[in-house]
């Protein structure tokens, strides 16, 4: 019996890294910094919900079936998602305490990772893959 991998459309993941970036830039700019909470909260609804409304709203908009666009790792994207919503709340808790430096670091991380990303570089895969591979390095150490 074959398992099935489950996957997201890139399309869908670019969409929501686009969101990520955008909101940030704008919210820069314009120095509303409530905008973070879009995607801080469809992200955050993903990972509690399994639902992006960003995602669910970009599928809409599909031409072909999904399963003819490149697949992205649903596991993968949910880590990656963590570590966004993570940086967003962690930036916008520090832009409404007016810890002005700490805001911007943290809203800077995840911006830059969610751009690397659709630059074609994912630092989230990349942490993940490290992080697998310790962990995997430590168990077999403690087998033996």
């Amino acid at each position: 019996m074959a398992s099935t991998v489950h996957s997201i459309p890139r399309p869908l993941v670019r969409t929501n890294q686009w969101v990520i970036v955008l909101a940030i830039v704008i919210s820069w700019l314009t120095h509303q910094y409530w905008l973070l909470l879009i995607p801080l909260l469809s992200g955050l609804s993903g990972l509690v919900f399994d639902f992006n409304p960003v995602m669910v709203l970009a599928k809409k908009f599909l031409r072909k079936p999904q399963r003819s666009y490149i697949p992205e790792d649903y596991e993968q994207q949910r880590f990656n998602q963590l570590i966004s919503v993570s940086c967003l709340s962690l930036a916008l808790i520090s832009f409404a305490f007016n810890w002005t430096i700490a805001a911007y670091i943290f809203s800077a991380i995840v911006g830059l990772a969610a751009f690397i990303a659709i630059l074609g570089f994912c630092i989230g895969c990349f942490i993940h893959y490290q992080w697998t591979r310790f962990h995997q390095k430590r168990v077999q150490q403690n087998v033996k």
